[in-house]
């Protein structure tokens, strides 16, 4: 029996290693379904003795993902709004807080809460074509699923604002060079690169890679964990606005948003 508890979340397991795949065309985005199932599948693999690291896909040669489904934020629902960011929160914490080692294979774009999901990982493995962003405020809301945190941790601060602030798309090479992505691959090969990186954890002790990670993450993890629901509040805040509804349903009808400011 599948330990995932939703089609849109596949998952199996290589001797110590659980691979992950995202699988919700045509985007792999992110959703009601997916973003549970994936905290419950985390929690699933943190109690099995038999799991060193994991491996996290998606689907096909296009997407990794491309974030949140954004037909869920078009009526300005706040509630909507408040319980989509407790599921990034929940799911993401969960990958983060993931007692192994946790892996992204970008086979593709990763935008918004794609990217977010890779930011929760340990390693980033992107392949040549590969595309990275944190678009949410070109349509009015912003990153809630750690998005606003982790990125300064790994870029620092000058590149986490230019890729939020400025809405700047980052390819492959400039992710390894400014350090959001630790390798490049070819097309077609993140999977296997990642498989062989987390082949390499199980030659470890588990106990001592879990206690080095929590030691490696101990002054990031003091530092950001106010903030992380702090974000998830903002990102509902801006759901008392008129932009949030404008952007969202400007990107929905393909045309160019009118911001008030308001």
């Amino acid at each position: 029996m599948s330990m995932s508890t939703s089609d849109k979340l596949r998952v199996e397991v290589i001797d110590h290693t659980a691979l992950i795949t995202i699988d919700n065309p045509g985007a792999n985005t992110w959703d009601t379904e997916s973003l549970p199932a994936l905290a419950t599948l985390v929690d699933a693999l943190n109690a099995d003795k038999n799991i060193f690291a994991l491996v996290i896909t998606g689907q096909g040669d296009k997407f990794f993902s491309a974030g949140a489904d954004l037909n869920l934020f078009a009526d300005g629902d706040a509630d909507n709004a408040r319980q989509m960011a407790e599921f990034f929160g929940a799911g993401f914490e969960c990958l983060a807080n993931f007692p192994g080692v946790a892996i992204a294979a970008i086979n593709g774009f990763a935008m918004g809460g794609g990217l977010a999901a890779c930011l929760a990982c340990d390693i980033r493995i992107a392949e040549t074509h590969a595309q990275m962003a944190l678009p949410e405020p070109k349509v009015g809301l912003l990153p809630c699923a750690g998005g606003t945190q982790r990125p300064s941790w790994l870029v620092g601060e000058g590149w986490a604002k230019k890729i939020i602030l400025c809405g700047e798309r980052v390819d492959a090479e400039t992710a390894q060079r400014i350090g959001l992505v630790e390798e490049v691959v070819a097309t077609g090969t993140a999977r296997q690169r990642a498989l062989v990186l987390a082949a390499q954890v199980a030659q470890q002790s588990p106990i001592a890679v879990t206690y080095c990670k929590e030691l490696i993450h101990q002054a990031r993890d003091n530092a950001i964990a106010d903030a992380l629901p702090y974000e998830r509040q903002k990102f509902v805040d801006l759901f008392n606005t008129e932009d949030q509804r404008e952007g969202v349903n400007a990107f929905l009808e393909k045309r160019t948003p009118v911001w008030k400011n308001a």
